[in-house]
């Protein structure tokens, strides 16, 4: 059985996320790393290999991504990932989701996976749907915010968050699911892992050797087009009541909120 654990490299956490003007699309000049979402996908792949209830041969990180992207893809295999894919190529940048969802699938279809994982999300986007759209192109069976996966009689029988409750559903493989964060607590990689990570095959492919039409990825085959962005107007300063003198203090503060019918 052979799982195939999508990621995607984004800015890193303390990174305040902003959108470049010139471009319509994310700023991503600044430090970056694995998608944490992503962290739980690759260690429900290591739980359903270390169960023993399934023979999960291979676990394989896929991305797509610049060449930095490299990196978000040692990290998965520093978490227990066998080996990383990267599909990578200029004419990518500016994919929106469905053209991302479409690439990714061209390069799943060529691993024939028996098992598709992500994360619920992005860091970044936060859009919820790459799986679905994946799942789309490959034909497969497709569920999200899914947060307890058990093996059974060669199923999965899974717990899903749902608006009004919990969903328990049994899916046959193949199949493509999106993990919540709340399915596991990721592992953390062992000094060994880190420095061995290097080491593991890494795959580079780009879209023309997987099939992709490139007229339906990035920017000009997006059906997403980024209008203009402008930065929200700065706030005034605020007014700062140094206590003094506590009544005129006060008299000042009741003053202000009269001024504006607030009290």
């Amino acid at each position: 059985m052979k799982i195939c654990v999508l990621v995607k490299e984004v800015p890193d956490a303390a990174v305040e996320k902003r959108i470049n003007p010139s471009t319509g699309r994310m700023d991503r000049s600044g430090e970056k790393n694995l998608n944490p979402y992503d962290t739980h996908a690759i260690e429900a792949a290591m739980q359903l290999r270390e169960g023993g209830d399934l023979q999960v041969d291979e676990i394989v990180a896929v991305t797509m991504g610049p060449e930095s992207a490299v990196r978000a893809l040692q990290k998965a295999v520093s978490l227990g990932a066998d080996r990383s894919l990267h599909l990578t190529d200029e004419g990518l940048a500016g994919s929106d989701v469905a053209a991302t969802g479409y690439a990714l699938a061209k390069v799943l279809a060529t691993e024939s996976p028996d098992l598709v994982l992500l994360g619920q999300q992005s860091d970044d986007g936060e859009c919820y749907t790459i799986g679905a759209i994946v799942a789309d192109h490959l034909r497969m069976p497709s569920l999200t915010q899914v947060i307890k996966l058990e093996v059974q009689d060669g199923a999965l029988l899974l717990e899903r968050q749902a608006e009004y409750g919990y969903d328990t559903v049994r899916v046959q493989l193949p199949a493509v699911i999106s993990v919540g964060d709340a399915i596991n607590e990721p592992r953390y990689p062992s000094l060994k892992a880190i420095m061995g990570a290097k080491k593991k095959p890494l795959e580079t492919v780009s879209p023309d050797a997987v099939g992709i039409d490139r007229a339906l990825v990035g920017a000009d085959g997006s059906r997403v087009q980024c209008g203009e962005f402008h930065a929200p107007p700065a706030k005034a300063a605020g007014q700062i009541i140094e206590d003094e003198d506590t009544n005129e203090t006060v008299a000042k503060i009741v003053a202000w909120l009269d001024e504006r019918k607030l009290i």
